[in-house]
């Protein structure tokens, strides 16, 4: 009998590794209109998954990284869930687009996957009761007032034009600026749609030019919001322009050209001035890579995931996601985080930047 145990003890010991790798999926735009902000998201998922591994991993076991394009659209995002609950992999970080992420995020739910958007700023990703939803960023609920705040601070009794991409997060995030302008005394000149990858905007921009709108509110990305900004020029028109955390690529100047400079946005706090990041911002420079906009939100996904791993003891989404609700406080490169119950971040997470000579900079609270 003695013998039998150990023979089986041994097979169990050759047939089982002690430690299995953790899959880490990302799903997010490689390809389209959104592919310069995913690739900022994936640059900081790899550094962060890069060092990790090299400190050991996590309770020994080694990340592996699952990487599908979703191209920013719906659709493609859900088959990207299905693939990665197909690989097995147990956490996810993603999508990008909140379009993407509110509908992959039902599928990560029904097959017990843990999900961590680094960008994804619609209400409604977190709002619907599912466990596994989390944030390294701020909602649009508050980037909204943000905004709303500043344009009824500095455009008080001008026109304000309000644009869209008709997206879940483009036409939720004007509405919530629509909302606080509104609150502060000021009516919109105009409130309108576009279809992202649209190429022509003149009857857009007739219409700006009908109401002799001062500034529009731009809610979507950079292609789009470049493309109108650099048509408008075109036509002469001075007008100043406000979008959101989308917006936040080098892309956007390269789009509109100096046509750009004066272009204010609202993103988090700059993240590369964060003492927690000095050594990740040189690792960065080291590759010749700016970590800006959502770069190091992407980092700060994957230690999240490492830090709820540590917390709950093993690699159980479920587990880890009771840790994360239960407000543990966590450092990551863009500050300590801790989650409510809903799996947002509890700070307020929006500031103002400028485009000064084709980069966007943090401006002084206004």
């Amino acid at each position: 009998m003695k013998k039998f145990l150990l023979a089986a003890t041994m097979l169990a010991a050759i047939s089982s590794p002690a430690f299995a790798d953790i899959t880490i999926g990302w799903g997010g735009p490689i390809t389209g209109g959104s592919a310069a902000v995913g690739e900022q998201n994936l640059n900081g998922v790899k550094q962060a998954i890069e060092d990790i591994n090299a400190a050991g991993g996590i309770q020994g076991e080694k990340l592996v990284l699952q990487v599908e394009d979703d191209a920013g659209d719906p659709k493609q995002a859900v088959s990207v869930a299905n693939r990665l609950a197909a690989a097995g992999a147990q956490f996810v970080i993603g999508h990008q687009n909140s379009g993407a992420s509110i509908p992959a995020s039902d599928v990560y739910a029904e097959n017990g996957m843990l999900q961590v958007t680094p960008a994804s700023t619609n209400p409604k990703f977190t709002e619907r009761g599912l466990w596994n939803t989390f944030r390294t960023c701020g909602r649009d609920d508050q980037q909204g007032t943000v905004a709303g705040n500043y344009l009824t601070k500095n455009f008080g009794g001008k026109n304000v034009f309000l644009v869209h991409d008709k997206t879940p997060y483009g036409q939720g995030l004007v509405e919530e600026v629509k909302k606080t302008i509104n609150a502060g005394g000021m009516t919109e000149v105009g409130f309108e749609g576009i279809s992202v990858g649209d190429k022509d905007y003149s009857a857009l921009i007739s219409k700006i030019k009908e109401t002799k709108a001062d500034v529009i509110y731009f809610g979507g990305v950079y292609t789009e919001g470049g493309l109108i900004l650099r048509q408008l020029r075109d036509q002469g028109s001075k007008i100043a322009m406000i979008g959101g955390d989308a917006m936040f690529s080098t892309e956007f100047s390269a789009i509109t050209g100096p046509a750009g400079e004066g272009t204010m946005i609202t993103f988090g706090p700059d993240a590369r001035k964060n003492p927690a990041a000095a050594d990740v911002v040189k690792k960065f420079a080291e590759k010749k890579i700016d970590p800006e906009g959502f770069t190091l939100y992407g980092y700060a996904a994957v230690q999240i995931i490492k830090a709820g791993i540590d917390a709950a003891g093993k690699a159980d989404p479920q587990a880890v996601a009771d840790k994360l609700h239960s407000g543990i406080k966590i450092d990551t490169v863009i500050g300590p985080l801790s989650y409510n119950e809903k799996g947002d971040i509890t700070r307020l997470d929006f500031v103002l930047y400028q485009l000064k000579n084709g980069k966007f900079e943090e401006q002084a609270s206004n």
